[in-house]
């Protein structure tokens, strides 16, 4: 095997399936054998309902080895907290609109940024979806154009579907010389990262007193909506933390004077 397809090849194992809250067990066998056809093996289950069987173990076929290796967490934040881009499905429009890819796009993009770190694709409760909390952790939302009197798409269904483009984005890059061009010469940081910036936001608003404990408003929904569309790079991370470490500094020097 060539250093172009081990390379390739990695991209695929870094993808993370993340199924949050499933019901059905029978959903993450048929998810896990809807992965492993487009050569997907890293799945993770956030705090399902019912863990996977015998059931899921039969909707899987030949998928059992991902079913068995998959990783349980309690929380989104512990499935992507390693990611650099995160993707969450949408199926409606929300109060505030997040930047939106459709699914050729997101397949390109996950492809495109998975050699500097994981990348994960994130789907809802089969009933009812990601909430915007979980919504509001992804960097972008990808929403499949079913048809519009009919889009009752199950969950294996969209696991299938956006895998399928993840495997269409990977096939295009074997064949293609790997160079990074415009912002993908950029570092990005991982979530845990990222979420350390928003956590140090939000303090830092609460000293100013722009941010009212008592009464937050969406402030903070707006500046995660409005930082994750201008998808800042590692350094400007670390400007900003700079930036809101100088502002909590002089908000101390004020209460004291």
């Amino acid at each position: 095997m060539s250093d172009v397809q081990v390379n390739t090849q990695a991209k695929l194992e870094n993808v993370k399936i993340v199924l949050v809250n499933t019901s059905d067990c029978r959903n993450i066998g048929s998810a896990a054998r809807a992965m492993k056809t487009m050569g997907l093996s890293q799945l993770v289950l956030v705090d399902p309902i019912e863990m996977p069987n015998g059931q899921a173990q039969a909707l899987a076929a030949g998928a059992t080895d991902v079913l068995a290796d998959a990783k349980v967490v309690n929380t989104l934040e512990e499935a992507i907290v390693d990611c650099g881009l995160v993707v969450g499905t949408s199926a409606r429009s929300r109060t505030l609109p997040w930047p939106m890819l459709d699914p050729r796009e997101c397949g390109e993009k996950l492809i495109k940024e998975v050699p500097d770190y994981s990348v994960a694709l994130v789907f809802g409760r089969e009933s009812s979806g990601l909430t915007n909390e979980e919504l509001q952790l992804c960097h972008f939302h990808v929403q499949i154009p079913a048809n519009p009197e009919y889009s009752s798409l199950n969950l294996a269904m969209a696991v299938q579907t956006l895998s399928y483009e993840v495997r269409m984005a990977f096939l295009a890059s074997q064949n293609a010389s790997y160079e990074k061009t415009g912002d993908a010469d950029e570092e990005y940081p991982v979530v845990e990262e990222t979420e350390r910036m928003f956590q140090h936001f939000e303090d830092a608003l609460k000293a100013t007193s722009f941010i009212v404990p008592s009464h937050p408003g969406l402030v903070m929904t707006k500046l995660r909506r409005f930082i994750n569309r201008a998808r800042p790079d590692t350094k400007e991370v670390k400007m900003w933390r700079g930036i809101l470490s100088s502002i909590e500094k002089t908000a101390r020097r004020a209460d004291k004077s």
